[in-house]
Formats: structure tokens, sequence, C-alpha cells
């Protein structure tokens, strides 16, 4: 059964939010204040003010409550997803998957063009019916209450819904776990999938290397391996946290809105490109919090850490090939290398770029729209 859904957050929540934003205790600023002990004091205190008196939730909701959206239980979970379907009649269903710490958010700009691009400078022919869910234990899909939800259960799970509505053809496209659930989708439909889009890649490459093959790659390929390297050694610790205590982890950011904003925010800073620049600076504070908001409304920190991290596979499992065509569009902060990409997937189209970040269908979304357009062109 699919039921209608519309957000209604009682006032009284709000309410509630802006008592614990006005009476927030900050920690005392660590020497330097600067994001090498994390997110710097001077900064987030003004991201709290602007939170607690310059957002405003109630037009976030309401744009985000101009799009039809629905639940559905699939496999004893709640499912919610937003369903806008294109006035071009012959348009491709296509399921976007958003990733940790994002969320159906990441997508509200893209939304207009995909559905109708006849409107926004692009041609019908390239109109797409979307379908875009809120992860298992995130936003309003969450809590989870029970275990198992890996990428192959959320890629069945995405399978039968798309067999819910209706879809009989299909392309699947996501980012960060979007990236990893996608071509799970295409493996438990590949008669259904047409074509799995990703931006930073559908696996990552295999770590560590040897001495030996480290001298097969490219300059750019070794650039991304040592990235991973600086990875492994420098930010590794919010995997190991989520993945071993996502519980202990849930307490601090459920019952604290500035913790779960700082620890959604050093992500953003991280991961944006160039990460030199402020968050604030590439992405909209109302896009920023909008998306901490469906952390905080819900309090599916916890949750969320479970399935992003505590259910992963071993680093460079192998898969099996579904034999779906498959894109990839790396930005400059990805570290998505084809040779290995191509192991498990059928890699039909490879995108390397210069610029972007992580958060590809918010920092660059004309480029991630453009891409999806022509890898899906000659699949429909």
């Amino acid at each position: 059964m699919i039921k209608p859904f519309s957000i209604d957050i009682p006032q009284s929540t709000l309410d509630d939010l802006t008592a614990r934003l006005e009476n927030t205790r900050l920690p005392a600023a660590l020497p330097g204040d600067d994001w090498d002990t994390g997110v710097p004091v001077s900064w987030l205190a003004e991201l709290v003010d602007y939170w607690r008196t310059g957002y405003d939730w109630r037009a976030a909701e309401a744009e985000l409550n101009a799009y039809p959206q629905f639940t559905t239980v699939i496999d004893d979970q709640q499912i919610h997803f937003l369903h806008v379907r294109s006035p071009e009649p012959d348009a491709l269903p296509l399921i976007l998957t958003h990733g940790w710490p994002g969320s159906v958010v990441e997508f509200l700009d893209l939304i207009g063009p995909l559905t109708d691009p006849a409107s926004f400078g692009g041609v019908a022919s390239d109109a797409f019916h979307l379908v875009i869910p809120s992860l298992p234990g995130f936003g309003f899909s969450g809590p989870v209450s029970k275990r198992g939800w890996t990428r192959e259960q959320i890629g069945r799970t995405w399978a039968r819904l798309m067999d819910r509505l209706g879809y009989e053809r299909y392309g699947v496209q996501g980012g960060d776990i979007g990236g990893a659930v996608s071509p799970e989708v295409a493996r438990a439909a590949s008669d259904h999938v047409v074509g799995v889009h990703t931006n930073g890649g559908p696996s990552l490459p295999p770590f560590p290397l040897s001495d030996d093959e480290l001298k097969t790659l490219t300059p750019l390929e070794q650039d991304r391996i040592a990235r991973i390297g600086e990875f492994m050694q420098e930010e590794f610790g919010y995997i190991a946290i989520q993945s071993t205590r996502p519980q202990t982890l849930a307490y601090g950011l459920v019952d604290s809105p500035v913790g779960q904003l700082a620890w959604i925010m050093d992500k953003f800073r991280a991961w944006t490109h160039p990460m030199e620049t402020l968050p604030d600076a590439i992405i909209s504070r109302d896009r920023l919090l909008t998306n901490v908001m469906f952390y905080w409304l819900n309090g599916t920190a916890g949750s969320a850490a479970l399935v992003g991290y505590a259910e992963q596979e071993p680093w460079g499992a192998h898969k099996e090939n579904s034999g779906v065509p498959t894109a990839v569009l790396a930005t400059a902060h990805d570290v998505a290398i084809r040779r290995y990409a191509e192991r498990d997937n059928t890699i039909t189209r490879w995108t390397d770029l210069d610029h972007g970040g992580h958060f590809a269908a918010l920092e660059i979304p004309d480029v991630l729209l453009t891409d999806v357009r022509d890898f899906f062109r000659n699949l429909r």
C-alpha cells in the first residue's frame, strides 16, 4: 500500500529546537580555532545564530510539500519518497538515491529540470519521472527496527518500490551511499534497469596497492590513491565511530541540535570542493540547514549511522557484474578509478572533472544534470 505523505512538523517541536539553540553551551575554542581540530567554534556559532534567527523551516517545509510525497512499507520498513511525474508521457522513470550525511534535499534543484526539461532550457525527450526515496533509517524513512540494511538489501527494496509503482523500465542514479546502492538495484533487477549513473563511482578502488601496481597508474589515478591514504589517516574516525558505536553517538546528536549540526558540517567542509572554501560559500545556508533538519526532526542520527556504516561490506569486496550500462561522473574530490570500477560494472561512460565536490547535486547541479541527460539519451 502506498499512502500520500505531507511533512507537518508540530510547532511545539520547532519551539523546542529554538529553546535548545538559545541555550546552547558551546565548547571553548581549541588553540587556533581552525578546521584542523574540527569545526571552528567561531564559524559554527554564526551558523547556529542564523539557524535560530534567520532560517525558516516552514518555508523549507512548503518547498518540499510542493512535490508529491508518499510512504510505503517494504520488508517491514517505512520508506518515504518523493514521486514527481513528468508532464511528458514518454518520460523515463529514474530513481535518485542520496548518501550520508545527505537526504532527499540534495535533489531539490534538479527536480524541475529533470521532469520538465522543456521549461528549463532542455528538450522534452530528455524528461524523467522521478522517484526520490529516503534511505532506510534516514529522515522520514527512519528509524529502523532490524539489522541487515546492506547496500544489496536496499537495492532489492528499491527494485520492489519501482515495481510497486508500476515501472517496468527505469534508470538509477546516486552518489555516496546512493552510488553504491544504484548498481545493486541493477543487480537485483537487471531486466528492468536500463542504465546506472553514479557521481563518485559505483565502487571504491582497492587499498592499499603494491608499489608495482602504483607504477601502472596515471598521475590522476595515483593522486586518487594518495588521497585515499590521506583519508584513512586523517578522516576515518567518523566511520570507526558510526560503524561500531552508532547508538552511543546517537545520544549526543539526537539530544543536541548543535552537536548534530557540527557532526554533519564537518563532512560538508571536508567534502565540498575546494576544501579551503567554507561550505556555506558553496551551498546556501538554508539548504545546509534543511538537510540537517531531516536528521534532527526525525532523531535519526543513530539509525543513519547504522545503515550507512555498520552494515557496510569490507572495502573492495568483489561484486557480480549486472551487465547494465553504467556511467561515472568523477568530480575533483572523488577517488574512483575506472580500471577498478570495470571489474564489477559495465562502464560505458566515464567523465573526470577538475572541479566539483562530493555533493554533486548541490554543488554542480547543472553539470550533473547534463551528464545524466546525455547518458540516458540512448538508453530510453
